[in-house]
């Protein structure tokens, strides 16, 4: 066949040649990118002092009228939780809301409560992402702006494989100490022991908050990985008959010295049974509907709340008061009396 462009004339021969076929093969370039880390800044933890934290509150994020962060109010959040023994506070966490954050709001709030409380608790920043590219940039801004560790979720929604979740943690570990959070009735999808294993090989590796369950947790720390239950309603069990390390709480948003308690004051089975119900209550829809209409009632946050997320009926919210009065309004934070909020009480907003 021949082909003619201009005055020039060109003959295709075709070819049929034998190939063999190879399976395709990603191709991984060591050290294209190189983390952008600060040794500086990561040696202001050494991941051992995060592998011993025993309690580790997943800190609710207060809002102002018009959706922004309310400061002032997340401020005194926080420091009842120092006050309180809390050793660590998770920040923009599920519970935080950091899904319905932009990544300016998420690093800011990071860098803010570092600034405020660094010295005083182990600020630890979910940056974790189902997309690695910014997972990797949010670590290295939440690590450059000073936090402590950092919190890392598998992909979730578009799912990856087991092979693809290696190599994604593996991207975010090279920044600093991380706990990874298995909680699949999130993310549709479990991390499976071997893929543990296998990253906790390396050295920022800290350990794993588990939403499995107490056979899981067994099985981490019998392979010497620290765990800290992601489940308040069996963290007693996990920390003291399980091996557990400690909890990443909710509860301990309400009640932390109570919760603190329980993580430290050996087996409690009586504590345990009479936080129970309060715990109930908090997951009877999904975190952090529960908490956030909690600290509404007893007067720590304005009764505001970003949507999708809507406050829990009156039926529940009359439920909490009596909660609030059998365990003692002594324990719960805050100082005002608990009340029972009208559904016009609340400010829900779409837009901010």
């Amino acid at each position: 066949m021949a082909l003619a462009i201009g005055c020039s004339s060109f003959r295709v021969i075709h070819r049929v040649e034998a190939l063999q076929w190879s399976s395709p093969r990603a191709a991984v370039i060591s050290e294209f990118h190189l983390p952008m880390r600060s040794y500086e800044v990561k040696n202001r933890t050494n991941v051992d002092e995060i592998k011993s934290l025993r309690l580790i509150t997943a800190i609710k994020t207060p809002y102002l009228p018009d959706g922004r962060f309310d400061l002032e109010a997340y401020d005194t959040l926080v420091n009842l939780q120092i006050d309180h023994g809390a050793e660590g506070i998770i920040v923009g966490g599920t519970t935080g809301e950091g899904q319905l954050m932009s990544w300016d709001e998420h690093i800011m709030l990071i860098a803010h409560t570092v600034n405020c409380f660094g010295g005083h608790v182990k600020v630890i920043g979910n940056t974790g992402s189902n997309s690695t590219i910014e997972a990797v940039h949010a670590t290295e801004q939440g690590f450059a702006v000073g936090m402590h560790a950092a919190l890392h979720i598998n992909p979730y929604y578009g799912k990856t494989s087991t092979e693809g979740m290696i190599s994604h943690f593996e991207s975010v570990l090279q920044m600093g100490p991380s706990i990874i959070y298995n909680v699949p009735s999130r993310t549709g999808q479990d991390i499976p022991p071997h893929v543990i294993y296998d990253i906790a090989k390396s050295p920022n590796f800290a350990g794993v908050k588990e939403c499995v369950g107490n056979n899981r947790v067994e099985q981490y720390v019998s392979n010497g990985v620290i765990v800290w239950s992601g489940n308040d309603d069996e963290c007693h069990d996990s920390r003291w008959e399980y091996g557990a390390t400690g909890v990443i709480s909710v509860t301990s948003n309400l009640v932390p010295g109570l919760m603190r308690e329980l993580m430290f004051g050996g087996k409690n089975q009586s504590l345990n049974s009479k936080l129970l119900p309060l715990m109930k209550w908090l997951f009877f829809e999904p975190n952090p509907i529960g908490l956030n209409t909690a600290l509404a009632q007893l007067g720590v946050v304005r009764p505001v709340f970003r949507l999708p997320y809507v406050p829990l009926p009156l039926e529940k919210r009359l439920e909490f008061v009596d909660i609030v009065k059998d365990l003692g309004r002594e324990n719960f934070v805050g100082e005002k009396d608990v009340q029972v909020l009208n559904d016009n009480d609340f400010i829900v907003l779409g837009r901010y």
